[in-house]
């Protein structure tokens, strides 16, 4: 479907419904952007109507699907069957941007390549981003002659993408932050110390960052699971990013039992 193609080339997000049961238009489908426009028929004026209102509600929820009974929808709608709609988030495959290739970023990359992120890894030195340290993964390796140039190029529009500033020092991170947060990307995340991150973004707020940009800025960048090896600071930065994506907190799925077995 060209309309379909043409949004994910665009880095867009829509949602598809299709009619699940309930109608004689089961398998129906109608396509909603973020903007409001449409592209097919569910087979009834006023359930496309009322299944485009509440088209924005799911893109904001961040699920990737649901089922919903139209009846939730509008329960004044009469109707001798149950409806249901499958609502699915249509959006291109996530990016991971890593600038800085040492270990953290070298394992970083490898990590997000594995877990289905189309992933950049940047680096101002040709030797931390030579092919031979990556034979198997499919990563892209980009030599930054200019690291605000290098990182702007590899974000894009933002969305979908997740940032990760693992470089060796104050400055690279200074020059990647100010580029990043020309851009609107959906995760950024800075490594380094308290002190060390709390440099960077009081020198970004004395150039005019907004501070609504700056509380955007995970420093440190991810997780507390007691990270020590670059491997597994990788894996913690990785859980956040996962975390954030879906609208998570990224606390203990056994806590979360937990909590649901104490009694009222």
């Amino acid at each position: 479907m060209k309309v379909i193609s043409r949004l994910l080339e665009d880095g867009g997000t829509a949602v598809v419904i299709t009619v699940m049961s309930g109608t004689e238009a089961i398998g129906s489908k109608l396509l909603v952007q973020e903007s409001g426009e449409t592209f097919g028929s569910l087979g009834d004026q006023h359930l496309d109507t009322a299944a485009t209102g509440n088209a924005l509600t799911f893109l904001q929820s961040r699920d990737d699907t649901r089922t919903i009974s139209f009846s939730e929808l509008d329960p004044n709608f009469a109707s001798d069957k149950q409806i249901l709609l499958l609502y699915e988030r249509l959006q291109p495959s996530p990016r991971l941007v890593v600038c800085g290739a040492g270990h953290v970023g070298a394992s970083l990359a490898k990590l997000g390549r594995f877990v289905g992120y189309h992933t950049t890894l940047i680096d101002d030195r040709d030797e931390f981003v030579d092919p031979t340290r990556f034979p198997h993964e499919q990563i892209e390796l980009v030599v930054a002659q200019n690291w605000g140039d290098a990182v702007k190029e590899a974000i894009g529009n933002g969305r979908g993408v997740a940032v990760a500033i693992v470089t060796r020092g104050h400055n690279e991170d200074e020059e990647c932050m100010h580029a990043v947060v020309a851009t609107n990307p959906d995760y950024v995340g800075l490594i380094g110390s308290k002190r060390r991150t709390n440099i960077v973004i009081e020198n970004l707020r004395r150039a005019g960052v907004s501070e609504a940009k700056l509380k955007n800025i995970r420093a440190p960048i991810g997780l507390d699971i007691g990270a020590v090896t670059p491997e597994e600071v990788a894996m913690s930065i990785i859980a956040e990013i996962v975390s954030e994506r879906h609208g998570r907190e990224g606390r203990s799925l056994s806590a979360w039992r937990r909590s649901d077995d104490q009694p009222n």
